[in-house]
């Protein structure tokens, strides 16, 4: 009897991903395959975002793909999933021909593994949490996948173990804020009782797994860093030194529209005091342009801001307006054009920075893990967001690339816009 084969597009996050992973994981534990050709298959996964509207555009152009290869005979089923079904359930009959229109797990999923992973042998993505605890004012998450969930201890350890026995050398950290993961724990000594276990317990639990490997933790809202984690960044010896602190602006009066007022002080001096704490540490944010009560003079403070602290890496969206959030509902929003302007404004002064910042790491050399055949990422790149290092010397000599899934030492030799060259020394 033939098996149902599969093929899968993975839209939005990494903790979205982390979802198809199990879904597809628990097809092929009952008898599927993935399909050799991604545009033919039984059945095609369209794993879908939703967050802001260019992520509600790139869901919708791949609906519409799968349905178009499907009416050629390419796709049996059209299965969609993930945020844009969730938080549109009436929109299936905006396409007609799909056969499941299936939401977010609202059940917390415990795999025991994987049973794929998107993302290759060399790194994995570790979810740890589900939903969100904050209100951002521009958000529509929470109203997506609800209030926040942590996961059990026990089952990410279960996992983290698998990971790295099975060749896995960096283990990637995720849920909307993983510095609010916590779980009661039962004492059995000194009369019983509960205590609670914080972030920081958790990542010690998984930095005692024997193994050569990497724990990254990616996303930390600002004003829930705290000193137990930053010790945990300094002496573990699984740790990367790579904090990734969305600040989202650094004008008081913006952050408490966006309703993030507890990390107004933070916004302001992440970048200096993680640098001060930990050394040689890496920081990464994320940044918003165009939000109501964004003014031409706040958003020069913002630049201000920026071009002092100096982020190693900085990602910049446009505000969307998200129907739902109380930020949709706000005056004082500049145009949609404005807004993009001033993203390519913030965009073209990080990529100053960031040659000048590169220029000055060229001749010397750093560990890194190589993610694919001629392909590496040192500690300062996380990935899909950070760029990559090229090993010049695998791809241009008869001298076979180094193992994906092991550690080399690079002399970094050129920058390719946001990449790099390297040569294995």
């Amino acid at each position: 009897m033939k098996k149902e084969s599969i093929a899968l597009v993975s839209l939005g996050c990494a903790k979205n991903a982390v979802d198809l992973q199990v879904r597809a994981g628990n097809l092929l534990k009952k008898g599927c395959v993935l399909s050799s050709d991604p545009d033919r298959a039984d059945v095609v996964i369209v794993n879908t975002c939703s967050f802001i509207a260019s992520a509600r555009e790139e869901a919708e152009a791949e609906i519409l793909r799968a349905l178009e290869l499907k009416r050629r005979g390419q796709y049996g089923r059209v299965v969609v999933t993930g945020c844009y079904p969730e938080r549109y359930p009436e929109l299936k009959g905006a396409f007609p021909g799909v056969d499941e229109w299936i939401g977010v797990p609202h059940e917390w999923v415990e795999p025991k593994m994987p049973a794929m992973r998107l993302t290759g042998k060399a790194f994995a993505y570790l979810k740890i949490a589900e939903g969100c605890a904050h209100r951002c004012s521009y958000c529509a998450i929470p109203s997506i996948r609800g209030k926040y969930r942590s996961r059990p201890m026990k089952s990410i350890l279960r996992e983290a173990r698998a990971l790295v026995k099975s060749g896995c050398r960096e283990l990637n950290i995720v849920a909307q804020d993983p510095m609010l993961w916590r779980e009661e724990k039962e004492e059995k000594r000194g009369g019983g009782g509960q205590r609670t276990l914080y972030l920081p317990d958790l990542l010690w639990a998984i930095d005692k797994i024997k193994g050569d490997f990497w724990v990254r933790v990616l996303y930390s809202y600002p004003s829930e860093i705290t000193e137990d984690f930053l010790v945990w960044m300094c002496t573990s010896k699984h740790a990367v030194p790579y904090v990734d602190v969305p600040i989202q602006h650094t004008v008081p009066a913006v952050l408490e529209k966006m309703n993030r007022k507890r990390a107004i002080e933070q916004s302001r001096c992440a970048a200096e005091v993680l640098r001060e704490v930990v050394p040689d540490v890496t920081v990464r944010t994320t940044v918003m342009t165009g939000f109501p009560g964004e003014t031409e003079a706040r958003f020069s403070e913002l630049m201000a801001d920026l071009k002092r602290m100096q982020f190693d890496h900085l990602g910049a969206f446009a505000y969307s307006p998200e129907e739902g959030t109380k930020g949709a509902k706000m005056r004082g929003r500049c145009s949609a054009a404005v807004a993009r302007e001033r993203e390519r404004l913030v965009m073209a002064q990080q990529k100053r920075i960031w040659v000048l910042k590169a220029r000055r790491m060229l001749g010397e050399t750093f560990r890194a893990l190589v993610v694919a055949p001629g392909v590496a990422r040192m500690a300062s790149q996380a990935p899909d967001v950070d760029g990559v290092t090229y090993l010049v010397s695998s791809l241009k000599s008869k001298v076979s690339s180094p193992a994906v899934g092991s550690f080399v030492q690079v002399k970094l030799t050129k920058v390719r816009g946001f990449d790099f060259e390297g040569v294995v020394v």
